[in-house]
C-alpha cells in the first residue's frame, strides 16, 4: 500500500490515480493523514479492495506541492544520529556506537515534499534519512518482531543547522534540526510488503544535481528493527510516531573544506523504491 497526504487528506494511491479515502470509504476512514495509524490494519485490509499499489510513487497526484508530511502531526518524533558506518568514521568516532544516540525533531519543523526552505543564520547540511512510522502501540518488542509495529517507509532530511548544534558546552542537535522545513517527509508511505527488502534500500541525495550521498541501508548499526525494539524498551511508541533512522557520509560538515547549503540551491533526495524529495533553499 502507498498512501499520501494530498491537501491534508489522506490520499490512497492505485493503478488508475489517486483515491481520497475519507469519500472512497464512506466516511470509514476519515480524511486526516495523522488519523490513519491509529486503525492502520484495518486501513490496509480496505486498501486491498481498491486495487494494487500505483507503481510510480507520485503517480497522478498533479502538483508536488500539495503533498504534505505522510504523518504531520505525530505524538512523538525520534531521531538517530550517528547510524551508519561511513558517517561514523567521516565524524572521526573512534569507536561505534554500543547503543542508538536518540535526540528529536519537533514536529513544527515538518514539511511536504516539494518546499522552499528559508535558510537561518549559521552552517546547514543536509543529511537523507530514511524514515519509519510506528502503526501500533509498542512496547518491550522483541526486534524479530519489529517491522509488524512499522505502518511503512518514507523519505526524510534531517536539515541541520551546525553552529547552533555544537555551540556552547552541551550540543543542541534537537534545537538546530527543528528550524522551520527542516523536517521534509515524502513523498508517500510504502508499507514495507511492497518493497523486495525493506532492509536493504538505496539512498541518496544530490545538491544542484551534484551526487553528494549515496549508500545502502544494509550499511546502519541499528537496522530499523533494532531501533523499533531498543526505543520500545525505554519509552511507549504510538501510533503515528516518527522514527529518522540517520545519515550516511557525505554530508556538508564532513567535507574539507566543508560546504554548506546557500540560497538558490537545490538539494534532491530520495530512497529507492520510495520516490525523492525537492528543496530550495532561500
Amino acid at each position: 500500500m502507498r498512501i499520501a497526504n494530498v491537501d491534508g487528506r489522506l490520499t490512497l494511491l492505485t493503478p488508475d490515480g489517486p483515491v481520497d479515502v475519507a469519500t472512497a470509504s464512506g466516511g470509514r476512514f476519515g480524511p486526516d493523514p495523522q488519523a490513519a495509524y491509529e486503525s492502520f490494519d484495518d486501513l490496509r485490509r480496505w486498501a486491498q479492495d481498491q486495487g494494487g499499489p500505483a507503481a510510480g510513487a507520485e503517480t497522478g497526484i498533479g502538483d508536488p506541492r500539495l503533498l504534505g508530511p505522510v504523518a504531520p502531526a505525530p505524538r512523538q518524533v525520534f531521531a538517530i544520529g550517528v547510524n551508519y558506518r561511513d558517517h561514523a568514521a567521516e565524524g572521526g568516532l573512534g569507536t561505534l556506537p554500543d547503543e542508538p544516540m536518540v535526540f528529536t525533531k519537533y514536529p513544527s519543523s515538518f514539511s511536504g515534499p516539494v518546499t522552499d526552505v528559508p535558510l537561518p543564520a549559521g552552517s546547514v547540511d543536509w543529511e537523507v534519512e530514511l524514515v519509519a512510522i510506528v502503526s501500533r502501540t509498542a512496547r518491550g518488542v522483541d526486534s524479530s518482531r519489529a517491522w509488524e509495529y512499522v505502518a511503512g517507509l518514507t523519505v526524510g532530511q534531517d536539515l541541520s543547522e551546525r553552529q547552533l548544534q555544537l555551540r556552547g558546552p552541551l550540543p543542541q542537535f534537537s534545537m538546530a534540526k527543528s528550524h522551520p522545513g527542516f523536517s521534509p517527509t515524502g513523498p508517500v508511505l510504502v508499507t514495507p510488503d511492497e518493497l523486495p527488502n525493506p532492509d536493504d534500500l538505496e539512498i541518496g541525495c544530490a545538491v544542484n544535481g551534484e551526487q553528494v550521498q549515496k549508500a545502502r541501508t544494509t550499511s546502519m548499526i541499528f537496522p530499523v528493527p533494532q531501533l523499533v525494539a531498543y526505543l520500545s524498551t525505554i519509552v511507549t511508541l504510538y501510533p503515528g510516531d516518527v522514527i529518522f533512522t540517520g545519515t550516511p557520509s557525505g554530508v556538508g560538515a564532513g567535507r574539507t573544506p566543508q560546504r554548506f547549503l546557500r540560497p538558490g540551491d537545490e538539494l534532491s533526495s530520495w530512497v529507492e523504491g520510495i520516490g525523492e524529495l525537492k528543496q530550495r533553499f532561500v
